[in-house]
């Protein structure tokens, strides 16, 4: 991906982490980013892994998957905005569905929120329609803990969702006692909501093989 600065393009997933680091309110629109990345968790390995999770609500009430944000490419340090999340009762049941802990929406908006072009209300609503268009492979929505094969895993994503480029999508793993461990699924897109392949910067860590944690 080509860059019009020599300014290091970010990926704002690593910021959530970093919220102390964000100071300053944006007050005025947010150029469209060239590209974005979706974060899907999956609930029982991330539950599994921090039990401290336990007693969030996707752990609690069996949730298989959990969409964390959905990330703008940017040269911008800063993308912290000072607007709230204003949603209908009906847009928050709807986004409650992939994403249940109101506070954790509420916390990205207020550290992305000033890098994308779109008030509250659209970014969760486009967050639903990719919500709504990807297709996962049965096995990580499964009972079953099973081990998968990486090369199968994406095979099986890419051939579900038409479009979707090889180096489209990365898997990531964290070791346990148990072995790696399948915990989050990052597909790239498009302004335009059309599949692309990653920045150099999106990355994967899973080795060639690895567990899927089965659904509580």
């Amino acid at each position: 991906m080509q860059l019009k600065s020599k300014i290091k393009t970010l990926w704002l997933a690593p910021c959530i982490a970093l919220a102390g680091n964000f100071v300053s309110s944006a007050v005025y629109a947010a150029p469209a980013a060239h590209a974005y990345m979706m974060n899907v968790q999956l609930v029982p390995a991330a539950c599994s892994l921090d039990p401290q999770r336990n007693k969030k609500r996707k752990c609690m009430e069996g949730y298989s998957l959990n969409i964390t944000g959905l990330y703008p490419e940017t040269a911008k340090q800063d993308c912290s905005t000072g607007s709230s999340v204003k949603l209908s009762p009906i847009q928050a049941k709807v986004v409650a569905r992939v994403m249940p802990d109101e506070s954790a929406r509420n916390a990205l908006w207020r550290q992305i929120g000033g890098c994308v072009p779109m008030n509250a209300s659209q970014y969760f609503r486009t967050i639903i329609n990719y919500a709504e268009k990807l297709k996962i492979p049965e096995e990580l929505t499964s009972q079953e803990t099973r081990q998968m094969q990486y090369v199968a895993l994406k095979t099986k994503m890419i051939r579900l969702n038409p479009g979707l480029p090889v180096n489209g999508v990365q898997f990531s793993c964290q070791s346990s006692y148990a072995g790696n461990i399948l915990t989050d699924i990052k597909i790239c897109y498009k302004n335009n909501g059309l599949y692309t392949p990653c920045a150099a910067n999106i990355t994967g860590s899973c080795p060639a093989s690895f567990i899927i944690k089965g659904s509580f």
